[in-house]
């Protein structure tokens, strides 16, 4: 049997995820409406609770609803189980990023990822939080959600 000339060409198609750019406190909005009466439960208990707590809700990503409570100084965010906040994803680096909690409020710090970390579409090295920043780190898309202002 003869064997057909190789033509073939390889073709990949490469997804930007672009999406339209939307205000921060729509993207909130959007995100809050999109809950279930449960989880907006929990939601509401961290919005009308005190400046002590956070949490992380990721809403894009393999692991979409996933809850992190922020309760403590230090939370530490990366691919290693041994992250507070564990993303496991080859897009994450072992030791991304951490999340602080001092008197003023709460800060992202990278760690020095290979991928970066954006809040808001903007790469960041440190930031101040503030609730409804939409915080990507690899592949997720996760909301910081804390007490908002009286």
């Amino acid at each position: 049997m003869e064997k057909a000339p190789d033509n073939s060409e390889l073709t990949s198609t490469l997804h930007l995820g672009l999406r339209s750019v939307i205000s921060q406190e729509s993207a909130f909005t959007s995100f809050l409406s999109s809950l279930s009466i449960s989880e907006r439960s929990a939601i509401d208990e961290v919005l009308k609770g005190g400046p002590e707590k956070a949490m992380i809700v990721v809403h894009r990503g393999a692991s979409k609803g996933a809850r992190f409570l922020i309760a403590q100084d230090r939370s530490a965010i990366g691919r290693s189980p041994e992250n507070e906040i564990f993303l496991d994803d080859v897009t994450v680096s072992r030791s991304h990023a951490v999340i602080e909690r001092s008197t003023t409020g709460f800060t992202l710090n990278d760690l020095g990822s290979l991928n970066g970390t954006y809040i808001n579409n903007q790469s960041l090295n440190s930031t101040a939080l503030v609730c409804g920043d939409e915080i990507q780190i690899g592949k997720f898309h996760l909301i910081f959600i804390s007490a908002q202002s009286k």
